[in-house]
C-alpha cells in the first residue's frame, strides 16, 4: 500500500484542552501504532501552542500530515498559517467546510472556489497545499449540478486539492470509491470514516470495518490514485474515542496497511 494511516485528532478533541492531557493523548495515539496525525479541533494556534505541538510531535515521532484551520485564519493571517505549518513540517493546510453563506447557489459556490484558488496560490508559492474537506451538503444540486461537482470544476487543480470524507460522500448519496477515483491526482489526504445504521434507520459514525462501507474497494481506490495519507476520524459516538481509534487501526492493519 502506498499510503499511511493517521489519527484525526478532532476525534480526541475533549482530551486536548490542557498541555498535560495533550501530551498524554499524543502518547496514547503513538502507543496504538499510529505514526501520523491530523491536527484539528485544537482551537486558535498561537506561538506557544504551535511550539508545544511541534515538541510533542517530535517526542512521540508523529508526523503532522494535515490540519483543519478556520477560514478567517486563511483570509486574515495567512503568513502565520504558513509559518506554523512549516514549523510542523506539515504540507497540507485543510479547510473543514465552506461557510453557510457560500452554500446558497451555484454562483456562491463559484465565488468560494475563486477565493480558495487565490489562497491556494499563495500557499503553493510557500511550498504548501490547500485541501478542502467535504460534508454531505455539497451534494445538494443547483441547476442540476451538485455543489461538489461545481467545486471540482471550479477549483484550480494547481492550488486546491480535495480531502474527501468517505462517510459524508456516502451520506450525500454517492460512492466514496468512485469519488476517490474522480479526484485522481487532486487528493493527497483522505478521511476514513465508516457509516452504520440503527434499527430506527438513523445513520451513525462507526469504527472502521464495523459499518457498511466497502473498505476493500475504498482502499484499492486510494492505492490506485496514490493517496499519501488516510486520516481516521469519528465525529462522535457511544464508544470511548481512544478505543474507537484503536479498533479502527487494528482493522486497517488486518487489511495490510
Amino acid at each position: 500500500m502506498n499510503f499511511t494511516i493517521a489519527a484525526q485528532m478532532f476525534t480526541l478533541r475533549d482530551y486536548m484542552t490542557t498541555p498535560e492531557n495533550m501530551r498524554e493523548t499524543f502518547k496514547r495515539v503513538r502507543n496504538m501504532g499510529y505514526t501520523a496525525i491530523q491536527m484539528s479541533g485544537m482551537g486558535d494556534v498561537d506561538e506557544v501552542k504551535a511550539k508545544y505541538i511541534k515538541e510533542l510531535a517530535e517526542e512521540f515521532e508523529l508526523t503532522i500530515c494535515v490540519t483543519h484551520v478556520g477560514l478567517n485564519l486563511l483570509k486574515e493571517n495567512l503568513d502565520w498559517a504558513i509559518e506554523f505549518h512549516k514549523m510542523w513540517n506539515c504540507e497540507y493546510v485543510g479547510l473543514g467546510a465552506l461557510p453557510e453563506e457560500c452554500r446558497r447557489s451555484k454562483e456562491t459556490y463559484i465565488e468560494f472556489a475563486t477565493m480558495m484558488n487565490d489562497i491556494g496560490k499563495k500557499l503553493s508559492e510557500a511550498g504548501l497545499k490547500l485541501v478542502y474537506h467535504n460534508h454531505d451538503f455539497e451534494f445538494i444540486k443547483y441547476d442540476g449540478k451538485t455543489g461538489m461537482d461545481i467545486l471540482f470544476e471550479s477549483f484550480d487543480p494547481r492550488y486546491v486539492e480535495f480531502e474527501l470524507d468517505t462517510y459524508w460522500v456516502q451520506q450525500g448519496g454517492c460512492s466514496p470509491q468512485d469519488w476517490i477515483r474522480k479526484v485522481d491526482g487532486r487528493m493527497g489526504v483522505v478521511h476514513f470514516k465508516d457509516m452504520g445504521i440503527l434499527s430506527n434507520r438513523e445513520h451513525y459514525f462507526a469504527e472502521i470495518g464495523s459499518g457498511n462501507l466497502d473498505w476493500d474497494k475504498i482502499i484499492a481506490a486510494c492505492d490506485e490514485t496514490q493517496v499519501k495519507w488516510a486520516a481516521i476520524e469519528r465525529d462522535r459516538g457511544e464508544k470511548d474515542p481512544f478505543e474507537s481509534l484503536e479498533e479502527s487501526i487494528k482493522f486497517l492493519k488486518s487489511k495490510g496497511l
